[in-house]
C-alpha cells in the first residue's frame, strides 16, 4: 500500500468465448464463399439461387454477431477496472491540535506516537486510518 493508487484491469477475454466467436466467424466466411460460388455457378445447381441467398444471409448474420460479441466484450472489460482507493492516516498533536493527513505507511496503527509536531515539538499521535472512497458516477443509459 505505498505510492500511488494501483488500478488493475482484467485484460483477458475468456478462451471459450474467443473460441466460439472465431469458429462462428470462420463458418460465416465459409458460408459467404459458398454463396458466392453458387451465384457464380461454380456448383451446377441450375437457376435456383435460394440456397445462395440463405448462405449469404447466414454469413452476414454470423459476421455481425461475431463482431458484436467482440466489441461488447472489449467494452465491458474496459468498464471492469478495479481502482484501489488510497489509504490515508490522520496524525494529530495532542498539545496544540495540529492535524496532518498523509498516505498510509507500513507499520502505522492507531494511537502510535510519530514524529514531533512542527509547532510545539511534542510527539504526534495517529488518530485515524481510513480509505478515501469516491462515489461512483451514475450511468445514464445502462444499455
Amino acid at each position: 500500500m505505498s505510492g500511488t493508487s494501483a488500478s488493475t484491469t482484467t485484460s483477458r477475454i475468456s478462451s471459450f468465448v474467443l473460441l466460439v466467436v472465431f469458429i462462428t466467424l470462420a463458418l460465416s466466411l465459409v458460408a459467404l464463399i459458398f454463396a458466392a460460388a453458387l451465384v457464380v455457378g461454380y456448383f451446377n445447381v441450375g437457376n435456383d439461387l435460394t440456397g445462395a441467398y440463405v448462405l449469404l444471409a447466414l454469413g452476414i448474420l454470423g459476421i455481425a454477431i461475431s463482431t458484436y460479441v467482440l466489441v461488447e466484450t472489449r467494452r465491458r472489460l474496459s468498464k471492469l477496472k478495479i481502482v484501489v482507493p488510497p489509504v490515508m492516516t490522520t496524525v494529530e498533536c495532542r498539545k496544540c491540535g495540529v492535524k496532518n493527513v498523509r498516505e498510509f505507511q507500513r507499520g502505522d496503527y492507531i494511537f502510535k506516537e510519530t514524529d514531533p509536531c512542527q509547532k510545539c515539538n511534542d510527539k504526534m499521535l495517529i488518530t485515524a486510518i481510513y480509505r478515501e472512497v469516491k462515489e461512483k458516477e451514475k450511468e445514464r443509459f445502462p444499455f
